[in-house]
């Protein structure tokens, strides 16, 4: 029977492995390999992997196949977690939580396919990166439940005032991230640059979007801050104020990196590593969301 904290080091994986092939995603889309593959599930008509070609690069073709074969390593480790969770025999929710990981996999798979298929459509990128945060977030509340006992019952550790605060902030979270996706659909990396090939853009003009989503971010930083002073105010436990502190540098950091995309002329490097701060304020928000409820063993 896997301890619990195998079990809690296949969660951390998951959620690793979750957030990281969104960045490795991000990188297809900055080098241009969106097309590395031109179909899907296959790479290319009648094979499975790349193939000379003289109208893909040969980088683009291993930048795209590469990504593609994380998705096997993303599938291991939510297959792992759900053995894990169920040889332990872990409470239901757990279990569902489990499964949700590989469900949610293929489904983003399948997005991925249509994403090919459309030629990159701009409406599905976004989709397949939202996909990606949600994921994410489904991953840190799998990790932080396998560590509550099963026999505990649910305790709130901050008024539900507060509580539902945290969810117009998660809310606000998903604003940004879908203003965030728009200001992508409307950039300069559209993740291909095939003379033949003109990849669907958002026409909309890219600094309003850019205004728009910014806005958004200074929306959810003043909430976090305002969240942050009432659970002083109500002396909330110490495991939710790290959390809120870790959130708010994290906030801080990508809204700063987002200026200097912006005044730089959208660096690639920059991008995944915008990409990068997304998933990681997308799981310390579900973390300190999760820290807001807790599960007392009995007797205590």
């Amino acid at each position: 029977m896997p301890s619990l904290r195998v079990q809690r080091l296949v969660a951390f994986l998951v959620i690793l492995t979750q957030g990281g092939i969104s960045v490795t995603g991000a990188i297809v889309r900055v080098t241009a390999s969106g097309l590395g593959c031109p179909t899907w599930p296959q790479c290319f008509p009648g094979s499975f992997t790349p193939v000379p070609h003289a109208e893909v690069a040969v980088v683009h073709q291993v930048v795209e196949f590469g990504n593609r074969m994380i998705t096997f390593l993303v599938v291991l480790t939510a297959i792992a977690a759900v053995l894990a969770v169920t040889r332990a025999r872990r409470r239901r929710e757990v279990l569902i939580y489990a499964w949700l990981m590989p469900a949610s996999t293929v489904v983003q798979a399948i997005i991925g396919g249509i994403t090919v298929r459309t030629g990159l459509l701009w409406w599905t990128v976004a989709v397949h990166l939202l996909a990606s945060m949600a994921m994410v977030w489904l991953a840190v509340l799998l990790f932080v439940k396998i560590g509550q006992p099963d026999d505990g019952a649910p305790t709130e550790t901050v008024p539900k005032p507060l509580r539902q605060l945290t969810v117009l902030s998660a809310v606000v979270l998903a604003a940004v991230l879908v203003t965030g996706t728009l200001v992508t659909g409307a950039g300069p990396h559209a993740g291909d640059k095939s003379l033949d090939r003109v990849v669907p853009r958002l026409q909309v003009e890219i600094t309003t979007l850019v205004h728009m989503h910014s806005s958004l971010l200074v929306a959810y930083l003043s909430l976090i801050i305002a969240l942050g002073f009432a659970l002083v105010a109500v002396r909330a436990a110490r495991p939710v104020m790290v959390r809120l502190a870790v959130l708010v540098v994290l906030v801080c950091a990508q809204g700063l990196v987002g200026i200097v995309q912006f005044y730089t002329g959208v660096p690639a490097a920059l991008v995944a590593v915008h990409v990068a701060g997304a998933a990681t304020c997308t799981a310390a928000t579900a973390a300190l969301w999760a820290s807001m409820r807790e599960r007392v063993p009995a007797g205590d």
